[in-house]
């Protein structure tokens, strides 16, 4: 197919032209917003839909291709098979193994079902546990789980409930952190001091996630020695507030 025939096939559908044009352009928009965290929480919103963002550039440009927008739409192809595979590796790459198994959940404040979370902390046998929305009735949890997670420290915050740290490991005396969204406990692990750290975080922009983030960053750098985290983000993994 020549130039020619190209630019003749456009002009014979104008409008689904201009339609494929537009929409590449917003979807390009929206992925490429997904990454501006660092410039407006918005961008950290928008990282949301990284993986759909990344299929509508991606189908959009090959409906591009065949409408003669070749060197543009075929940028816009590369983009999103890049962006896309990120997320998948974010969702199926576990890591690399580990020496240090913590379990974390967000209970939910109204848990219906605490005797089957029981169970399942029960088999995983963690050293440590990280949980969020612990609300009064869910520190009977806590509660039933001193036999194998003796060391604990409860943050409470509000009627969804706060945040709680448990472990079978010793901790050192003195050393917890209790503030809005995080409570932490250092216990001793292998001879050295490690944090263990619950975090839950505030709903993304339009609310004040990015606030809370930049109250909370102060008191994680004060943690001397490693720190362990799990918690409720309320964000996906790749987006800057997590980072």
């Amino acid at each position: 197919m020549t130039v020619e025939d190209d630019f003749d096939e456009d002009e014979e559908n104008p409008i689904w032209g201009a339609l494929i044009k537009t929409g590449l352009i917003l979807s390009i928009v929206v992925l490429a917003g997904g990454y501006m965290g660092w410039l407006h929480p918005l961008g950290d919103s928008l990282a949301v839909g990284r993986f759909p963002a990344s299929v509508a550039v991606f189908v959009l440009s090959l409906l591009g291709i065949r409408m003669g927008m070749q060197a543009a739409a075929f940028g816009a192809l590369l983009l999103s098979l890049l962006t896309a595979t990120s997320v998948v590796l974010a969702h199926i790459w576990p890591g690399p193994p580990g020496i240090f198994l913590l379990y974390q959940k967000n209970m939910y404040f109204e848990n219906s079902d605490l005797a089957g979370l029981e169970a399942d902390i029960r088999d995983a046998a963690p050293l440590a546990l990280t949980l969020q929305e612990v609300s009064d009735p869910n520190l009977a949890l806590l509660r039933n789980l001193q036999d194998i997670l003796p060391h604990q420290f409860h943050c409470p915050e509000g009627r969804r409930g706060g945040t709680a740290v448990a472990s079978q490991l010793p901790p050192v005396p003195g050393a917890t952190v209790c503030v809005s969204g995080l409570a932490a406990m250092q216990v001793i692990f292998r001879d050295q001091p490690v944090w263990i750290v619950s975090v839950h975080l505030s709903w993304p922009w339009p609310y004040d996630q990015a606030g809370h983030v930049a109250d909370l960053r102060p008191v994680l750098a004060g943690l001397e020695g490693p720190v362990l985290m799990g918690g409720d983000f309320n964000m996906v993994r790749w987006a800057l507030s997590v980072r």
